[in-house]
């Protein structure tokens, strides 16, 4: 019982050093805990060729017919969202066609997710 304190108080130890000095490198966990027999899982390094969740990609590629003049052929306008909404997407990319300069909305061509 004694050990089992001792040990989550050092745990316990190592995890507010960690969080209050961020560049201290931490002190490796013990790889068994005291008196359960339970083993932790190794922390995988990431290697070059693997991917983080920043090379994920979601959202929506938004195509738009706009104009500058009304008697004016439509321009296809293509804005690349974030948000998982199709309705937010078309908004941004009406929103971002306004400020590149076309005071026109035709209508939506397409909209595809990546």
């Amino acid at each position: 019982m004694n050990d089992e304190l001792s040990e989550f108080e050092r745990s316990v130890r190592r995890e507010i050093d960690a969080f209050m000095k961020p560049g201290k490198a931490a002190t490796p966990l013990p790889t068994a805990l005291a008196g359960t027999g339970k083993r932790e899982a190794p922390v995988k390094a990431r290697g070059p060729g693997e991917t983080s969740a920043d090379a994920y990609r979601t959202g929506h590629l938004v195509r738009l017919a706009v104009r500058t003049r009304k008697l004016e052929t439509d321009t296809v306008f293509e804005h690349r969202s974030t948000s998982i909404s199709k309705l937010e997407a078309q908004l941004e990319a009406e929103k971002a066609a306004k400020k590149a300069g076309y005071p026109i909305i035709g209508h939506v061509i397409d909209i595809k997710s990546l």
